[in-house]
């Protein structure tokens, strides 16, 4: 079966049609549920640990699994779609993520739930590359290729965001696997609809013999990497975790000496290279870095410093999307008309703005402000994204377009891991300082290590805390600027 978009015509490429905009809807199913499956169990585990009764390291297995797998896997699936078809991979992995989904629901052990959880990576690391590279050839019109990478772009950030709202409305009234077998109705939808809409596509290199040392590689090198980092982030300085990291960047050495020997590699270097591509996946790692680095202390403001709910507290967080649901498309608009690397710059500048505004409170500061500081930065920052995604996209061959969606995919989960380093370090060392020395040694760690303490202790920690939260927010202003100026500088000129 193929797909019908309009004639080409001399004017320029062909334009999409109804069908391939209803397809584009269909493929945004997978989407939704593979990045909402990243945050989908905060809620959840308490609920989770009361009866499976995992142990800590288990506990923290099962969080961290689904993501783990996923980065590491991105590359790998991303290249074997290239090669065996897209479309194929796509209902493979709508297949496995369904029955993975009731596998995890319905898991009695934390063994069982964190395979199952390692299978939804899998499935994940199936559906997210293909998605993005359908969508290449879907859309050969460079402007209705932005719109639709433009609601890629917003529907992945807001299934980050919806997962811990959508947990959270399940547990009100069903047991925790209900937070698994939400994906049933979507995958089904999935396998009926998407043979009907979408042709297979794959490129040249599915005439080369698919490099199963080179994935074996790219996973070894990406996994203690991301887990290194995560593990600094979270408890500080450690030799087991650096030795991870040190590792896997040596393993990450080997396996692109190897990728500049091969006559059909995984990953094309020259691509990399090219300002278009190379420029693109810079500025978006560092725009995840920002993103994940902050949000990790917005959700701690919400519930230990204003003190509300877990629900409560995600339902506030879906706020700024009203700045992104406005700032997306305009910026798509704009880049029409004016040079997208001063538009991607622009973007930038609006979320160093946000942070800026974020920089500047204390506990005094009202509320809304909060809310409008970080609209002002999510709008900058899911604007330029886009437009770096589309980029990035465009200038990809349509025969690489899934090895190259995997690429910018996986740029973003080593962006996420870097900025709960690199950002969670900054306020770490404030929150330090700016507690009294007379405090409980745990109160001077981290805020949730304050919160059983007496009040005057837990009233020090908050204010302390807020001025971490500052302290972050500044360091993110100053990563926008830089991104700010790798946009302007190295993409400046460059078409899709």
């Amino acid at each position: 079966m193929t797909l019908t978009a309009g004639p080409s015509t001399a004017a320029g490429p062909a334009r999409a049609g109804r069908r391939e905009w209803t397809a584009l809807g269909v493929l945004m199913l997978p989407l939704l549920l593979v990045s909402m499956d990243v945050s989908v169990l905060y809620f959840a585990i308490p609920s989770i640990a009361a009866d499976l009764r995992p142990g800590a390291t288990q506990q923290l297995w099962i969080l961290d699994m689904y993501g783990f797998v996923l980065a590491g896997l991105l590359v790998t699936m991303g290249s074997l779609g290239d090669r065996v078809g897209r479309r194929r991979l796509l209902l493979l992995g709508a297949a496995l993520f369904g029955a993975a989904s009731v596998a995890a629901a319905y898991a009695h052990s934390p063994g069982a739930l964190i395979g199952a959880r390692a299978l939804l990576g899998v499935a994940g690391a199936c559906l997210m590359p293909s998605t993005l590279a359908l969508i290449r050839t879907l859309f050969q019109d460079p402007a209705q290729r932005a719109k639709a990478v433009t609601l890629w772009t917003t529907v992945m950030a807001s299934g980050i965001s919806l997962g811990p709202v959508v947990s959270g409305a399940l547990l009100e009234h069903f047991w925790w696997g209900s937070v698994f077998l939400i994906n049933l109705p979507a995958m089904v939808l999935l396998l009926v609809l998407a043979p009907l809409l979408l042709a297979e596509s794959k490129g040249a290199a599915g005439r080369g013999r698919f490099d199963l040392a080179g994935a074996a590689l790219s996973l070894a090198a990406l996994l203690p990497v991301i887990h290194g980092i995560k593990e600094l982030a979270k408890d500080g300085w450690a030799p087991v975790p650096a030795l991870g990291i040190a590792v896997g960047l040596l393993l990450g050495v080997v396996f692109v000496r190897r990728q500049a020997r091969l006559d059909h590699p995984m990953i094309d270097l020259r691509l990399v290279r090219t300002p278009a591509y190379g420029g693109s996946l810079l500025v978006n790692l560092l725009a995840m870095v920002a993103t994940v680095g902050f949000a990790v202390f917005l959700t701690q403001y919400l519930q230990s410093v204003l003190g509300q709910s877990p629900l409560e507290a995600a339902l506030w967080s879906l706020v700024p999307a009203g700045g992104v649901m406005v700032a997306a498309p305009v910026a798509a608009v704009l880049a029409q008309r004016v040079d997208r690397a001063h538009v991607m710059g622009g973007g930038f500048l609006v979320a160093a703005a946000g942070f800026g505004w974020l920089a500047t409170i204390d506990r005094a500061t009202p509320f809304w402000v909060v809310l409008v500081g970080s609209a002002v930065y999510a709008a900058g920052l899911v604007s330029a994204m886009t437009l770096a995604n589309e980029l990035a996209l465009g200038a990809a061959p349509p025969e690489r377009a899934g090895a190259a969606a995997a690429v910018l995919e996986s740029g973003s989960e080593l962006g996420g891991a870097l900025g709960m380093a690199v950002l969670g370090s900054i306020g770490a060392a404030v929150y330090t300082a700016a507690m009294p020395s007379s405090a409980p040694p745990a109160a001077r760690e981290t805020l949730g290590g304050a919160l059983g303490s007496a009040p005057a202790v837990v009233d020090a920690a908050r204010s302390a805390f807020v001025e971490a939260m500052s302290g972050a927010a500044l360091g993110a202003a100053l990563l926008m600027l830089l991104a700010g100026v790798v946009s302007v500088v190295s993409l400046r000129g460059r078409q899709v």
